[in-house]
């Protein structure tokens, strides 16, 4: 279809180079004869009979289609505000008839139908219609009449059908468009499509994503179908046929002589509209926000409803509530009889919170909500509740968009206004929220607890899923090791295929449907360096956490693994709103004046898989250039190092990031690095690890849905040592270059080449330096060396030493396991390293120094045997000589070349890989403006 907007064609078109897809802008009356995938149909007189914003959609659809609107039948004006499909219909000039009733004791109202007669319409359209509508009206048009019902009949007729399909649990919903007759939803069906009712479901929630959208496009195509003499007329079956009353406040009471599956569908059903209640202390409280729970906690106040099984508790979650099955579920938010509704975890104290003293740009924005806050009320007083004065659901809308306009830092809900429903009552949330101390639901966190370095750690073990800490499927677990001793931390929860799919759920949501996709860019930095800030005020927990979990020395992670990751977030924070496309200039500009156009828009879902070796830095490399560019995450850190990850997102939801931003999941690769790569929702995955792992990731990928990718991989970084060199700094270097970070490090230096001028001596003088290195407990601040990551890595360095002696190479010193509790590994030097032996080929991935000699002045032989490797991630090279130094780093193959220096990596400096090395960057601008975004 052609989208047209201020006399223009919008045509989708696609560049010959690259992948970059734009915009091609023409004047109306130029469109290119070529143009294909213009729709035709035969053009109607239609009558729209109904009401609400879906009306209103579906009566926009089908004008666009090219229909005539002969007059569009509505209610009456309420408190003075006109229906949304009237205030449209007006707008366009379009008829609008406002009767208040069609009949008067069963008959037709001739006056009426008269003027309804008079607008020639053959066919009426019936959305969404409250009104009894006369058979003289339905069989009058030449076509006859098509009504919307939320429900797939013959199932769930009458009113409250999308009530009962949760009532009853229904697996599946969905919607009939059918032809009127004399019956209550009885009529033939012409169209119907169907949709999966997830267990948490509410009515608002299946009504948004499938019920509203979707039924608007079916109505339309029904239409269509009719305008071209094809639409079906199936007499509906008998069998299966169901009809329920009208929900009403007096019939939904709860019964609690049920289950907690039957308890809870009752509930959804009846979520907003119209509330299951219950009588608890003396007076009717009606229950909204119901899910069902696994694991009910315990800790809470009980609170005694008459007629429960139990009584239920009040919890830092909610209200817990239970079946006479013993089974649980937890509401959220709780309304009393006055309207007022509030969080259900704040039952025993929702009055005690003091109200705060506005500051005098506060005062304005709070007059400035106050002038037309509610156009039926002239004058708004503190007290004034807006339900009491008339207002409806639409005004709830309005102003929620009317807040977001004035104040672009407070996000509101829909729910934030049921619950704060006098002025003051509002306008003291909206000032909290704008602060940061809007007492957001409180995050639930069942920490595992260790006092340590000097301090209290607090750390998540749980799965983070949608904003919330929650146990994984089946309740399976691992324990995390810790590396200095050997000994296991805590149980931490494993992901199952089923976490992975609802984190991934959770993501797209949050990224279709939810805040975040509508944030402004400059409020999405905003809440990024809000989280750098909260992971400053936590670093110590952070790089403790991080020395426990990873072996990491205390000192090199509070500097490294968390500093450069706040750096990171603060960085890519500042980049949010600097992502831009560009106008590009083409031949066809003149005389026409055609335009193009490119836009960056975030991907969608991406997945990131993150190694071990540095666990928070490499989550905050990928994350925050993800985060920065609009997407949401599903994030997998190793098994064996997950824990600062799940801090990570306990910080993350403090900082406010929206619900389904982050999701970590703690599991296996083959598990859930395998589904992440196969799922269809995921449009984006980042993977640091294994060359061997990143093929068949990348497999995958293209497999399931070409989504795309971005891999950092193996590396056996070379480092050419020159006689010309500071022998003292490429020591000192050479060093860091291998044993940095236990030698666990991406580019560490995986074979030095030294000049046979300066060998010995180079050689001397590290042994010297490696008898110095105090190996021991990370926490210790004189520790230089601390224990490797895990078990299974010991014991693979190990091997590889044994192996490096058997193939001839000279062992200096180290290669054996230190005799003390834990993974301790000596720091190893093997020299007269040949090329042809595995340690020369090989990355080690721990405290190896692999030396070889070349001849003095043979420089392109040494840069030949440097580039002798599948892998291309980092190199470096030592020598005063700037002409050699800058000769030689043209001639490394590698994404990284250190001149002089080594490991210098900075968050403005992108950094990644060539050949088996992988390829796409990390860090720096390209990053966030090319890896994470669509261009078009």
């Amino acid at each position: 279809m052609l989208h047209i907007k201020k006399n223009y064609l919008l045509l989708p078109t696609y560049l010959l180079h690259g992948t970059n897809k734009c915009i091609l802008v023409c004047p109306f009356d130029k469109v290119p004869a070529n143009t294909s995938k213009i729709h035709f149909c035969v053009r109607m007189k239609i009558a729209v009979i109904g009401q609400s914003l879906f009306g209103q959609e579906v009566y926009k659809e089908l004008r666009k289609d090219g229909h005539t609107i002969v007059g569009v039948f509505t209610i009456p004006d309420k408190d003075g505000k006109a229906d949304p499909l009237a205030t449209e219909a007006e707008k366009d000039g379009v008829p609008v008839f406002k009767f208040p009733r069609w009949r008067v004791k069963g008959q037709a109202i001739p006056e009426v139908v008269a003027q309804y007669k008079a607008t020639g319409a053959e066919l009426n359209v019936l959305p969404f219609c409250s009104q009894f509508i006369p058979m003289e009206v339905i069989d009058h048009p030449k076509h006859g009449s098509i009504i919307y019902h939320p429900s797939l009949l013959p199932r769930h007729r009458g009113a409250s059908a999308i009530n009962w399909t949760l009532i009853h649990g229904d697996r599946k919903g969905g919607f009939t468009v059918f032809w009127a007759d004399d019956g209550l939803d009885t009529g033939p069906i012409l169209l119907q499509r169907e949709c999966d009712v997830d267990p948490n479901d509410t009515v608002n929630t299946i009504y948004k994503r499938f019920l509203f959208p979707e039924g608007v496009k079916g109505t339309v195509e029904a239409v269509r179908l009719i305008a071209e003499g094809k639409a079906p007329r199936i007499t509906q079956p008998q069998e299966g046929a169901t009809y329920e009353c009208i929900q009403k406040k007096d019939n939904s009471k709860i019964d609690w002589n049920q289950s907690a599956e039957a308890l809870h569908n009752w509930i959804r059903g009846n979520d907003k509209v119209p509330g299951a209640w219950a009588e608890v202390d003396g007076q009717k409280v009606t229950f909204y926000g119901s899910s069902l729970v696994d694991n009910s906690p315990t800790n809470g106040q009980p609170l005694e409803i008459p007629g429960a099984s139990q009584p239920g508790i009040v919890t830092k979650a909610g209200l817990v509530l239970f079946g006479n099955d013993s089974k649980a579920l937890l509401v959220k938010n709780l309304q009393f009889e006055d309207g007022k509704m509030i969080a259900a975890a704040q039952y025993f104290n929702s009055g005690s919170s003091a109200a705060v003293e506005l500051t005098e740009e506060e005062k304005t924005f709070a007059e400035q909500m106050r002038v037309g806050i509610l156009t039926n009320v002239t004058e708004i007083e503190d007290s004034t509740d807006f339900f009491k004065s008339g207002a409806a659901s639409m005004d709830v809308v309005r102003l929620v968009e009317e807040v977001k306009l004035r104040a672009s830092g407070c996000q509101l809900q829909n729910e934030d206004v049921y619950m704060n429903t006098t002025f003051q009552d509002f306008i003291q949330m909206c000032v909290r929220k704008l602060r940061g101390e809007d007492g957001e639901e409180e995050l639930v966190v069942d920490y595992v607890s260790k006092n340590i370095n000097n301090m209290t750690i607090k750390m998540p073990h749980q799965l983070f899923i949608n904003g919330e800490f929650v146990d994984a499927d089946g309740g399976k677990t691992y324990k995390t090791i810790n590396p200095t001793d050997g000994t296991a931390i805590c149980d931490v929860s494993l992901a199952q295929i089923s976490d992975v799919d609802r984190a991934v759920a959770a993501a797209k949501e949050a990224f279709e449907e939810g805040e975040w996709g509508r944030m402004n860019p400059r409020d999405r930095g905003r809440l990024i360096y809000r989280l750098a800030d909260l992971m400053e005020e936590h670093q110590e927990e952070l790089a403790t956490i991080e020395a426990i979990d990873s072996g990491a020395v205390y000192t090199l992670a509070l500097k490294t693994h968390v500093g450069m990751s706040i750096q990171t977030f603060r960085y890519f924070a500042g980049w949010c709103d600097k992502i831009q496309g560009s106008t590009i200039p083409i031949n066809q500009a003149r005389p026409n004046r055609n335009l193009t156009f490119t836009k960056k828009e975030p991907i969608g879902v991406c997945a990131i898989v993150i190694p071990w070796n540095y666990p928070l830095m490499m989550l905050a490399w990928k994350t925050a250039a993800c985060l920065a560019a609009g997407n949401t995450v599903v994030l997998k850190p190793a098994q064996v190092t997950p824990l600062t990850a799940l801090k990570f997102a306990e910080l993350a939801a403090r900082a406010g990031l929206p619900k389904g931003v982050v999701n970590i999941l703690p599991g296996s690769g083959a598990l859930v690095g395998q589904r992440l790569s196969d799922h269809p929702d995921v449009r984006k995955l980042g993977f640091t690890g294994s060359t061997e792992i990143g093929k068949h990731i990348m497999k995958s990928c293209a497999v399931s849905n070409v989504k795309k990718v971005s891999l950092e991989l193996g590396g056996k970084s070379p480092l050419i040592i020159f006689g010309d060199c500071d022998m003292d700094k490429a020591v000192r270097m050479g060093m860091s270059s291998v044993f940095f970070n236990k030698g666990e490090n991406c580019i560490a230096a995986g074979r030095l080449f030294v000049e046979d001028t300066i060998h010995d001596q180079f050689v001397k003088r590290v042994v010297e330096e490696v008898k110095k290195m105090k190996i021991g407990d990370p926490l210790d601040r004189s520790t230089d060396h601390g224990p490797q990551n895990h078990k299974a890595h010991l014991d693979k360095l190990v091997e590889y030493c044994q192996t490096g002696i058997k193939e001839g190479a000279t062992l200096v010193c180290g290669s054996k396991q230190v005799q003390r509790p834990g993974f301790f590994f000596e720091p190893t030097l093997f020299t007269d390293v040949q090329d042809h032996m595995y340690i020369a080929k090989e990355e080690s991935f721990g405290p190896v120094m692999i030396i070889s000699k070349f001849k003095s002045g043979d420089v392109d032989d040494v840069l030949r045997r440097a580039n002798a490797t599948e892998y291309g991630l980092a190199s470096g090279v030592f020598t005063r000589d700037i002409s050699k130094a800058l000769y030689v780093s043209e001639k490394l193959n590698a994404g990284t070349v250190f001149v002089n220096t080594y490991n210098k990596t900075d968050v403005a400096s992108p950094f990644g890989g060539f050949k088996q090395s992988g390829f796409g960057k990390d860090l720096g601008e390209k990053n966030c403006c090319f890896s994470f975004i669509h261009i078009f």
